[in-house]
């Protein structure tokens, strides 16, 4: 039965009175967020003439973590020095004068559905912080050694502005973080990334998260029932502690998180109570040939996941790669070592098989044009292989570092242009030529397509505004 992180299983649904629910509190429910879900437009002014603008009602941000080599994967260089170039060939796609990577083959089928930013750059060459960067829009506060100090991911403002009705009880901001048990006890690394959650927008708007790996037959993400640890006295004792608590917050004023924990559980006890929004995460429902087509593997499941989660009307959903759980190979994309290997036989081959197939899922079934899909990682590798770069954690002979200086990042969807390349790397695909981009375009190009102008302001726990995005929407990219 699948773990998830902010709703401690529960089968408490049946039988149970909301208010019962309620009392129940103490059953880590702090974390489950189901806020109402956006509707950005009635924030925003729509721009004229522009199609693009609130095109997409919902995104998938598929995230490479590790950082994938933008000469291996979306901007290969065959006429650079054998040392730069490595040892992919790119092929013809769909598009006249695009190629992409030879173990890309399906997403070259795909190419008149992507708009290709081969000039995407910022300066940080951590992981865990430069996450931040794409996640958000923003560099990390420098005073980031908390998660809640970030700003907030896409999801999470999105759901903070939210003014509309409810589309579905289910949780507005979903992400999937596939983890598959690590002997060696190795560091969970995304899970201790930077600009995943709701930062200082506060807990009540962090996402839901599911960690289990939805490949596996025990994938059960709607079979709730008590934690084994939680007995029935110790249900009894926690309802007379809440009710007790509930009973004092009368001749209080309610705090923001009092009265943000009382509304999770109200949402919680929603989506225990409706069954049809449970089916959302039944991947057994869905026909094997289409599981087979996504790839019966960790990430061709959690993207199959998302599209599910999508079509029931969940606005936002975060796809990170997963662990896989090895000690003798790369961990997620992070290639400083065997990089042409792992790229072509673990990592590339699933991520080619899964975007293509939700690429054709969503066109089939009428979505494509109002989901907005994002393929980034954090940043790409160094243009020679071997190099090692400051801050970095170094290469071996067949591997790169970390760079952030130049890398690709792929839109499809909702509000984008097929079939188009937008920036150019120079000879090594070390820095931007032409056209270079930030993050906070691509995340100015995110909220605009979603129907968010950029401009508008958010305010602090103090009140102080600070404007949403710094960056321009990539007009070039955008229908």
């Amino acid at each position: 039965m699948a773990r998830i992180r902010g709703c401690d299983s529960l089968r408490v649904a049946q039988g149970r009175s909301r208010r019962e629910f309620l009392r129940a509190g103490g059953l880590s429910l702090f974390g489950l967020n189901l806020p109402t879900l956006l509707h950005a437009r009635d924030l925003s002014v729509v721009q004229p003439g522009s199609a693009s603008f609130g095109k997409a009602k919902a995104c998938i941000l598929l995230f490479m973590w590790g950082g994938p080599a933008q000469q291996e994967t979306w901007d290969l260089k065959p006429d650079a020095p054998e040392n730069v170039r490595g040892e992919f060939k790119p092929i013809a796609t769909t598009v006249p004068g695009l190629s992409i990577s030879e173990h890309f083959p399906l997403l070259a089928r795909q190419a008149k559905r992507l708009a290709v930013i081969r000039s995407v750059h910022h300066s940080d060459v951590n992981h865990t912080t430069a996450t931040h960067e794409l996640l958000t829009g923003r560099p990390v506060p420098s005073q980031s050694g908390l998660l809640a100090n970030d700003w907030p991911h896409y999801g999470a403002v999105l759901s903070h502005l939210n003014k509309g009705g409810e589309r579905t009880v289910l949780p507005p901001f979903i992400q999937m973080r596939p983890t598959i048990p690590d002997p060696s006890g190795a560091p969970r690394f995304v899970e201790q990334s930077h600009g995943q959650g709701a930062g200082w927008l506060g807990p009540a708007l962090n996402p839901f998260t599911i960690d289990d790996d939805p490949s596996l037959d025990t994938y059960k993400v709607g079979s709730f029932r008590l934690p084994d640890e939680v007995g029935s006295g110790r249900m009894e004792d926690r309802k007379r502690l809440l009710a007790l608590v509930e009973d004092q917050a009368h001749h209080l004023e309610a705090s923001d998180q009092v009265r943000a924990s009382q509304s999770n559980f109200v949402r919680a006890y929603d989506l225990l109570a409706n069954r049809r929004a449970l089916e959302a995460f039944d991947l057994e429902r869905e026909d094997p040939k289409i599981r087979d087509r996504y790839g019966r593997n960790p990430h061709g499941q959690a993207v199959l996941q998302a599209r599910r989660l999508v079509e029931a009307g969940v606005p936002v959903v975060t796809v990170f790669w997963q662990n896989d759980g090895l000690t003798n190979v790369s961990v997620y994309w992070d290639t400083h070592n065997r990089n042409f290997v792992d790229l072509k036989t673990r990592l590339m081959p699933p991520a080619d098989q899964a975007f293509s197939a939700l690429l054709d899922d969503l066109d089939s079934r009428g979505l494509l044009d109002e989901t907005l899909i994002v393929w980034t990682g954090e940043f790409g590798r160094t243009p020679r292989v071997g190099q090692s770069v400051v801050g970095g954690a170094g290469a071996g002979r067949d591997g790169r570092d970390h760079w952030p200086h130049c890398f690709s990042t792929v839109l499809a969807g909702g509000g984008i242009r097929g079939g188009t390349v937008f920036g150019t790397s120079d000879r090594w695909a070390a820095y931007p030529a032409l056209d270079p981009v930030t993050p906070a375009d691509i995340a100015a190009t995110v909220y605009h397509s979603l129907g968010v102008a950029p401009a508008i302001e958010l305010r602090d726990a103090l009140n102080r505004p600070s404007p949403l995005c710094l960056g321009q929407p990539i007009h070039q990219v955008l229908i």
